[in-house]
């Protein structure tokens, strides 16, 4: 785990009087889209980059960061295997979408990103729909490992000047940092860790960890840790549930698991 500054913990402040944060949700048409891969790259030693291209993508919408499309691919059996990732960036006009994988587990859609090339034909389905938060929100906590990664660089990137947002995230090593561009005022804090499933990276780093008035916390890991983070927030220091929203990208010893609005 990286050293990093620490402050003296405080409790949670209450929610501001102006009210709290919005969450709306929006649904999309449901289309399967069928795209080639325009481009391959190795972002760091734990992370791919596919860009993905072709006129499907002409009237494509994704209206937040923490949206997934399905991407189907070869299950290995000669049938077909379906794995959620967030659409890291897009453009219509382009007609290309981007997405990251994060090169932690052997499943398909891995195999599937580390053997295509050029070319190749890549079908992806959604997204059904998108979450947007907005409101009173002053500061922004996005917290999560390198499978949350692509959704947190996005909503940074996505960021206007005079945003604040901290970002907490475990990767394998140092190499697999990945520097952000954006107009936001943005503090990245970044955490070394060994399994993956432990939340005690994260718990120890939080302890210290100072929130600013009306703090959304956001949260997206391995299930089990989310929850522990999640309860940290919410039982250790009272953070109002409304400020806060956790999701288990993927749960331990399932391959296609997950634990959506903890």
């Amino acid at each position: 785990m990286l050293d990093t500054p620490t402050a003296t913990p405080v409790t949670t402040p209450a929610p501001t009087p102006s009210g709290d944060p919005i969450l709306e949700r929006h649904r999309h048409e449901l289309r399967r889209r069928v795209l080639t891969v325009s481009a391959v790259e190795r972002l760091t030693p734990n992370m791919l980059r596919l860009t993905l291209s072709g006129p499907d993508m002409a009237d494509f919408v994704s209206l937040s960061p923490g949206d997934h499309v399905k991407i189907f691919v070869p299950d290995g059996t000669g049938g077909e295997a379906m794995r959620d990732y967030t659409p890291r960036r897009y453009d219509t006009a382009r007609q290309e979408l981007v997405l990251d994988f994060a090169l932690h587990e052997a499943g398909p859609a891995t195999a599937w990103a580390l053997s295509v090339k050029v070319g190749d034909e890549a079908k992806i389905g959604g997204p059904r729909g998108s979450l947007v938060i907005s409101g009173p929100i002053r500061h922004w906590l996005l917290i999560g490992d390198e499978t949350a990664l692509p959704s947190i660089g996005r909503r940074i990137e996505e960021m206007a000047a005079g945003v604040t947002v901290t970002s907490l995230v475990a990767v394998p090593s140092a190499a697999d940092e990945q520097p952000l561009e954006t107009a936001a005022d943005h503090t990245a804090l970044w955490l070394h860790r060994g399994d993956p499933t432990d939340p005690a990276p994260f718990l120890e780093r939080l302890k210290a960890m100072h929130l600013p008035e009306a703090t959304f916390v956001w949260i997206a890991a391995e299930a089990g840790v989310a929850r522990a983070v999640r309860d940290h927030f919410l039982i250790s220091r009272s953070h109002p549930t409304a400020w806060l929203r956790a999701a288990g990208y993927w749960v331990a010893g399932e391959p296609d698991g997950q634990a959506k609005d903890l």
